[in-house]
């Protein structure tokens, strides 16, 4: 199984010196980071790939499901109980650019990738 490569991916960072409102406007105007994720469970090595249109909300409602005991899948959830958050790893494998042409489909982008990603780690 290929490994999974190391991506630090952090939002655009805020203007330096604007005011609260500034800054909300900033953020409220900024689009969600589009793209590819992976939780590996160290203890098991099994790997889960997904695609989400907002990667960093995805993650989050991840790890709420899994701290609350309600993930769909059952052998991560029984590796998160017995084994402890620190045991599972999240990371973004790929994220999908912004584009300028309006009829530009992100779905199909990101079906693509997410088929691309599962061949390559083998999941």
């Amino acid at each position: 199984m290929a490994s999974i490569p190391s991506f630090s991916h952090v939002c655009a960072p805020a203007p330096a010196g604007r005011t609260r409102s500034e800054l909300k406007k900033h953020y409220r105007e900024t689009p969600p980071s589009m793209g590819v994720y992976a939780i590996r469970s160290l203890s098991s090595g099994r790997v889960i790939v997904e695609a989400s249109m907002n990667v960093h909300a995805a993650m989050n409602r991840t790890r709420f499901e899994l701290d609350h005991k309600s993930h769909r899948d059952k052998q991560l959830q029984q590796d998160w109980l017995a084994f402890g958050s620190d045991n599972c790893r999240f990371e973004v494998i790929d994220l999908v650019k912004r584009r300028e042409d309006p009829a530009f489909d992100y779905k199909a982008e990101l079906a693509s990738l997410l088929t691309m990603w599962r061949e390559e780690l083998g999941v």
